[in-house]
């Protein structure tokens, strides 16, 4: 008989559940993704994603609301950076998962 793996919490379930919600944007994914190796301004954001700067803004608009990322202001730049411990484990996780075997290609 196999055993159940040990039962995930309510709270636990729709922190996750909105956090994984926040990340179904592909341009969402791609500015974190560029954030994984830091802080990064607006504009660095806009350069990495190719998107422009209303995009970008909306965007990032959601993933502060849903505690993703935090924003400080320096002068006249803004940065962000991922505040969510599970973000990064979620990009490895797609990049794992989406990997193509040796000898398949897509």
């Amino acid at each position: 008989m196999t055993r159940m793996a040990r039962p995930i919490s309510a709270a636990a379930l729709q922190s996750a559940a909105g956090v994984i919600k926040c990340l179904g944007h592909p341009l969402r994914l791609r500015l974190l993704e560029a954030m994984e190796a830091g802080e990064q301004t607006v504009s660095a954001l806009q350069r990495f994603s190719g998107a422009g700067q209303a995009a970008v803004s909306e965007q990032l608009g959601i993933l502060r609301g849903q505690g993703v990322v935090e924003a400080r202001r320096e002068g006249p730049f803004v940065y962000y950076r991922i505040t969510e411990p599970k973000v990064r484990r979620i990009l490895a996780c797609i990049r794992q998962c989406d990997a193509a075997p040796a000898g398949r290609t897509r």
